[in-house]
């Protein structure tokens, strides 16, 4: 008899695990194979859950209901409801996960709002928990797309009901109800949530695991209202036990992942664990990039034997990107960056464009005046809308590259296809990191812990390199130059030339005082060249560098900046008959 209930055992791991299912094994996340899965994923924040950094209304709207306050403020609830139809419709598209698997993201962390599958409390009647089919249908979307990508569907809960956290734009809390723990009811609704999610998700290999708690920051019964310097967590535990205990009574397929206190980090008093199939999930922002960072998690993957999985990073410099993605994988750490759009972003995949006439809303809402009308708030906010759709983002390459290409090599490659006669623009320089593509002395923000902010570009536009880029209105430039050039720095750009021979480089600049630079090229160096002050950092100017020898083929050219404090446009590479463009 114990050998027959082997064998069923057996049997059922065999079909729970066989068709794909991630699933813990030992300090490992294997597939249904038993193969190691790294997971390289991208969280899809602000899609299902606003925050006002993303929308550049925090400062006077950062949890969710702050910003549809807002916006019902100037367009009215049904302006309100078709502008959140048509945001979502836009936010994720089979053509964004798409985009994703080629880009080489194997993975999707979906950050859910509760009030899209259930509603808050104090709408429900006689305690009676109630479903919203609207998110169960996002999910389905979302989970289709994947599938037909083979990309592994992580589902997250970013806003518990009531809010898990005092940092109140991460959960949408709202101060003036009842939070998730100080409310019995929300905690039921969200055990009764996980449960039903599990009931909907369980037969489905493409779930890649249930993450069942986004970053709570509260106090229990220490002083940091994050939670911080907790030591039992017990309120936590206690919950995480009981949404397990709910999952496993339908679904015993899927991994669950549990996060501490702290934003994720803080496990004190969260051990032992009580489930053979999790994961523990750490975030990482803002700190250095060496094995001490992690330790404690490795630490807690080695004590407990359970895998770990960096839930969340992001929002730092390429460098930082490529750093971090490298130590995690080099431990075997899969991860998950954040976030997939974001206004004016140059820290994701792809960045929202902002229109002239948002900006006057923004206005209106920081600083009250005059009330927009509510046809001029409509038309700019369902325009804003539509620029979430995936072919009206700005696709940044350079993030891409950092987080991929540049983990497995130092090689750097061209930005875009540039050929010699011809121009090139100074922030078309290679892809590659600090030191290979490029020299900048501020490249990264390391530096948290003495509550200095470093910014890498300081211009904070176009890229997420340490070379800094402003806007420039120079008529030869394409709306970008290199600026707060330092002696020293400089940049490398990989180029095709059609005929070996000298070319004359036409140099397109601006500065108030004296500069100089050289270039590199096939491991020869010219003449120096000095820019004279050109009489403001408005105020461009041409000059030429002569004799410069190129190779037929591929070339990399370095040019380099002896003295610093111009700003540069561009490179016209000319051969020894032609002029440079007057532009």
């Amino acid at each position: 008899m114990k050998k027959i209930l082997i064998t069923l055992q057996l049997l059922v791991s065999i079909a729970s695990f066989g068709q794909g299912f991630l699933h813990r094994d030992g300090q490992k996340i294997v597939d249904g194979n038993g193969k190691n899965i790294i997971l390289r994923g991208l969280g899809l924040g602000g899609w299902m859950v606003q925050e006002g950094y993303m929308l550049q209304t925090q400062p006077f709207a950062s949890p969710q209901y702050q910003i549809r306050q807002k916006i019902q403020d100037v367009i009215g609830e049904q302006g309100t409801k078709e502008f959140y139809a048509a945001y979502k419709a836009n936010g994720i598209t089979k053509r964004d996960v798409d985009s994703l698997a080629v880009w080489g993201f194997n993975s999707i962390r979906l950050p859910m709002h509760y009030n899209l599958y259930t509603p808050p409390i104090e709408q429900e009647k006689n305690g009676e928990i109630t479903w919203i089919e609207e998110g169960f249908k996002m999910t389905d979307d979302l989970l289709k797309w994947c599938e037909a990508n083979k990309m592994y569907l992580i589902l997250d809960l970013h806003a518990a009901p009531g809010g898990q956290g005092n940092d109140a734009a991460i959960s949408d809390y709202d101060t003036t109800k009842p939070s998730l723990w100080e409310s019995e009811a929300n905690q039921k609704k969200m055990i009764a949530l996980w449960k039903k999610l599990a009931s909907r998700y369980r037969d489905s290999q493409w779930i890649g695991g249930y993450d069942i708690i986004n970053e709570p920051n509260w106090n229990f019964t220490g002083s940091n209202k994050n939670g911080c310097d907790e030591n039992l967590n017990g309120p936590l535990r206690d919950l995480l036990v009981a949404i397990t205990k709910a999952i496993r009574e339908v679904d015993t397929n899927h991994m669950v992942i549990i996060e501490g206190n702290c934003w994720g980090n803080n496990y004190n008093g969260i051990f032992p664990l009580w489930d053979e199939n999790m994961a523990l999930s750490f975030h990482k922002y803002w700190n250095y990039n060496t094995k001490e960072s992690i330790q404690k998690m490795l630490d807690y993957r080695t004590q407990y034997n359970v895998p770990i999985w960096l839930g969340e990073s992001g929002e730092n410099s390429n460098v930082w990107f490529k750093d971090a993605l490298t130590l995690v994988e080099s431990n075997n750490i899969g991860w998950a960056f954040w976030p997939m759009k974001k206004i004016e972003n140059i820290a994701g995949v792809t960045s929202v464009t902002k229109i002239p006439e948002y900006d006057v809303l923004l206005k209106y809402w920081k600083d009250g005046g005059q009330k927009p009308s509510p046809e001029f708030a409509k038309k700019a906010l369902m325009k804003m809308a539509d620029n979430y759709k995936m072919q009206n983002v700005t696709v940044k390459p350079d993030v891409i590259d950092a987080m991929f290409r540049q983990v497995q090599t130092n090689d750097t490659k061209a930005y875009k296809k540039h050929v010699i006669p011809g121009k090139i623009a100074a922030v078309h320089y290679d892809l590659g990191t600090n030191g290979y593509a490029y020299s900048d002395k501020d490249f990264i923000n390391y530096r948290v812990e003495t509550n200095k902010f470093d910014e890498w570009n300081r211009g904070n536009t176009m890229r997420n390199d340490g070379v800094d880029i402003l806007p420039c209105k120079d008529k030869g430039s394409n709306g970008y130059q290199v600026s707060f050039i330092e002696d020293g720095e400089w940049l490398q750009f990989t180029a095709q030339v059609k005929t070996q021979g000298k070319y004359n480089v036409a140099i397109r600049y601006s500065s108030e005082k004296e500069g100089k630079l050289y270039l590199e090229t096939n491991g020869e160096k010219s003449s120096t060249l000095t820019l004279p002050a050109t009489g403001g950092k408005d105020k461009w100017k041409t000059i030429i560098l002569s004799g410069v020898v190129l190779k037929t083929g591929e070339n990399k050219i370095k040019t380099v900046f002896e003295q610093g404090g111009f700003n540069l446009n561009y490179l016209e590479f000319l051969n020894g008959q032609k002029k440079a463009s007057k532009k």
